[in-house]
């Protein structure tokens, strides 16, 4: 269901609106989200002050409720009871996307157990405009925050180093130094971009190959985001062998088939493979 202006009360749908904000410059924000947040009865903010300096720029007038991973479950009863009596309710966070390493994810999921109506409200994402200047694959994985414990980190880094398409992090900036070597033992061969204060007057992208990062003489100012390429330089080619085993089995699989098994012994370009396997089938089609 699209939440649509009422025609004849001239107000929005009752219920949770998750409304994307700035991720630094105040005027990356849609008319859209604007008009949400005025009508609006309340707000649920990270840190009202924070957030405050956007909506007096905008001249948004609505109650504030301090809602942080702090006190989320806590507040989660008197929000559930405010949305139960049709109101009009919006949350956000510090900048971007909420609920993407964001509070809310709780509320939402409560939201969703009562059938309270959920809608979003999209606009930036420090995710998304990443990944929209790197220059790599368009298929990428979010990962988040890199975990506090060291196991879990070396764990989880090892797991997405199989994967294929970019990887995303945050990452504060007083952790960037002590990640570099993990970054540099599971993502070798890979080139990484670093984004720094995005849509500020200071924004920076730092692109280097992995190999070559180094440490930060200075600790950087502002939440970090990574994004690494995708594992295309330890991809072994197709030899004469497996490109035999390839034509034997193009009759009877599918291209999706033949992929999964190729890969499964080797580091094989899944592309390489499936353009291999159409040429065979165009091949065949043409004689």
């Amino acid at each position: 269901m699209i939440p649509l202006p009422d025609k004849e009360k001239n107000k929005l749908s009752f219920g949770l609106y998750i409304v994307s904000t700035p991720i630094g410059n105040l005027s990356d924000i849609t008319l859209r989200a604007i008009e949400v947040l005025e009508k609006s009865e309340y707000i649920l903010c990270e840190d009202t002050r924070t957030s405050k300096k956007l909506l007096d720029k905008y001249k948004i007038k609505s109650k504030l409720i301090s809602n942080h991973k702090f006190n989320e479950s806590k507040n989660l009863n008197k929000i559930l009871k405010i949305l139960i009596s049709e109101k009009i309710v919006s949350i956000i966070s510090d900048a971007g996307t909420p609920t993407i390493s964001d509070p809310g994810r709780i509320l939402i999921n409560e939201c969703i157990k009562k059938k309270i109506n959920i809608y979003p409200i999209p606009g930036p994402s420090a995710v998304s405009a990443a990944v929209s200047v790197s220059g790599f694959s368009e298929k990428y994985f979010f990962y988040g925050f890199f975990p506090n414990k060291r196991k879990d980190l070396l764990n989880n880094l090892k797991n997405l180093s199989n994967m294929d398409g970019s990887i995303v992090f945050f990452i504060s900036p007083n952790k960037i130094n002590d990640s570099i070597d993990y970054i540099k033992k599971f993502f070798s061969g890979r080139k990484i971009l670093i984004c720094r204060e995005m849509t500020k007057f200071f924004e920076e992208f730092i692109r280097v190959d992995v190999d070559n990062l180094k440490p930060f003489e200075k600790i950087p100012k502002g939440e970090l985001t990574l994004v690494i390429s995708e594992n295309n330089n330890n991809l072994i080619a197709l030899n004469e062998i497996e490109k035999n085993k390839i034509k034997k089995m193009i009759n009877n699989k599918s291209i999706k088939d033949i992929v999964n098994l190729m890969i499964q012994k080797r580091k094989i370009s899944k592309k390489e493979i499936y353009n291999y396997c159409l040429s065979i089938k165009n091949e065949i089609k043409n004689n």
